[in-house]
């Protein structure tokens, strides 16, 4: 799989010509956005295109890590040959559909913490994700981390039990309709998307935000993508930012079908 757009090109691969115009087209995105800065990773499964954007740059996740928890508690208690409780999967719900934050800091805890997550995220394949003592949603990320994890959860021949991934991507579709946003733009009026957003100011920026979003889209091909910014002026311009880019880059890799 092409995660960077340098490998060969071939049926369903974006060429070096579509890799740069895809390139200034997000980095049009981006004028007159002030500081904010963003990251983008994309895959169509079905095809093995792919594209990414700023790699070496990490961000907070705030409250995408919502899901790598929801992941490393079912490792564990797969672990153990246990499944989630009553009140864990209530607490698993309102997590990822109400981005409920107290439940967050309930499963973190029952994970170890920082040191549970970065266990599990071993597992999964995570490279470029740090969990920290600080709190759940200070986790360092990237796009391309991102795009490992729900590869995790998109497959089998992973840690997780397959009914295991499906409850995650059934939370992920149910996410509530306020917060539908971000990659949600891009799926199209027939596609299919489950996703899971994050938002923060953050006080070490000057009270500018943070706004990331995560997600897979099945509209007869599966795609995956994360879109990460920080150093936003507003919660709303952030989220105006990364759904252009999200529907710029799903617009390159829908007509990499095409041609």
């Amino acid at each position: 799989m092409d995660l960077t757009g340098t490998s060969r090109t071939g049926p369903g691969r974006l060429d070096p010509l579509h890799r740069r115009r895809l390139t200034r087209a997000v980095e049009r995105a981006l004028r007159g956005t002030g500081r904010a800065r963003l990251s983008v990773s994309a895959c169509d499964l079905t095809t093995g295109a792919g594209y990414s954007y700023g790699t070496a740059r990490r961000f907070v996740t705030a409250s995408i890590v919502k899901v790598d928890i929801l992941a490393a508690l079912l490792l564990r208690l797969g672990r153990q040959g246990r499944s989630l409780d009553g009140p864990q999967r209530e607490q698993a719900a309102r997590m990822i559909i109400d981005s409920d934050n107290d439940a967050a800091s309930a499963l973190w805890a029952q994970i170890g913490g920082a040191a549970g997550l970065s266990e599990a995220n071993e597992a999964l394949g995570l490279r470029e994700t740090t969990a920290t003592g600080a709190g759940w949603g200070l986790t360092g990320t990237s796009a391309r981390d991102q795009i490992r994890l729900l590869r995790a959860l998109a497959g089998p021949g992973g840690p997780l039990a397959a009914s295991d991934r499906e409850l995650i991507w059934e939370l992920m579709g149910a996410v509530n309709a306020g917060q539908r946003w971000g990659v949600g733009a891009a799926a199209g009026s027939a596609g299919r998307v489950a996703l899971k957003n994050g938002w923060l100011p953050r006080s070490a920026d000057g009270g500018l935000w943070v706004i990331n979003s995560i997600g897979r889209i099945r509209d007869g091909h599966d795609y995956l993508i994360a879109v990460l910014s920080d150093r936003n002026a507003t919660k709303e311009a952030g989220i105006a930012l990364v759904e252009r880019v999200a529907v710029t880059v799903m617009d390159a890799l829908r007509q990499t079908t095409s041609r």
